[in-house]
């Protein structure tokens, strides 16, 4: 099946910013910065460019300071009240938060993840094929983010989406209907986890 530039406007960009980084202290991931900028701002950027529309980002802890001092102007914040409760509670707030968009598909990525920019968002939304689809980005071989799934999954994903577990559950179990997109030469997984991985940004 031929994808139109119709077809980019209906892939809609999800990124997981709640969290309130435990492990840094408590300072809320959505807000460290790199090259001057915060790294909600970098995530938000790089679905737009890469294709999405629209972008939708989940926020939790110190939401109210994210707002203030990220600039998002065209993004749609979605506010998580449960997001202590662990990523699946984002997950599922943020795909909720797409019903009456005409979204046909969520790529969904992670604030932590700086090295992850337009031109690996891109490389996955362009494997969208159908409402049914399920892809992902691979390194090395192995899934990672950023990951798309059709809208004809949601109610399933939602369900299945509890503590930090994400997606997990279910695209363990629809391993293979995962259309696995190699992005390990323009894109780098570093998560920032601890005080140490904050050297990562830079």
């Amino acid at each position: 099946m031929e994808r139109t530039s119709e077809d980019n406007a209906l892939v809609a960009g999800i990124v997981l910013a709640a969290g309130g980084g435990r492990r840094l202290g408590g300072r809320p991931k959505a807000l460290l910065t790199h090259r001057g900028r915060p790294l909600v701002e970098h995530a938000a950027h790089a679905l737009r460019e890469g294709g999405c529309a629209p972008v939708h980002i989940v926020l939790g802890a110190a939401a109210g300071t994210v707002r203030a001092r990220a600039r998002l102007s065209g993004c749609v914040l979605v506010d998580n009240p449960d997001w202590a409760q662990g990523m699946g509670s984002s997950l599922r707030a943020g795909l909720g938060s797409l019903a009456g968009t005409g979204a046909r598909a969520a790529l969904v990525t992670l604030v932590d993840q700086p090295g992850i920019g337009a031109e690996a968002v891109a490389r996955v939304v362009a494997a969208y094929r159908s409402p049914s689809t399920l892809a992902a980005a691979a390194y090395g071989g192995e899934r990672g983010h950023p990951v798309l799934f059709g809208a004809d999954r949601w109610a399933d994903i939602t369900a299945s989406a509890v503590g930090d577990r994400g997606a997990r559950a279910y695209l363990r179990a629809h391993q293979s209907a995962i259309t696995l997109v190699d992005c390990s030469d323009i894109a780098r997984t570093d998560d920032i986890d601890t005080p140490e991985d904050l050297a990562l940004l830079e």
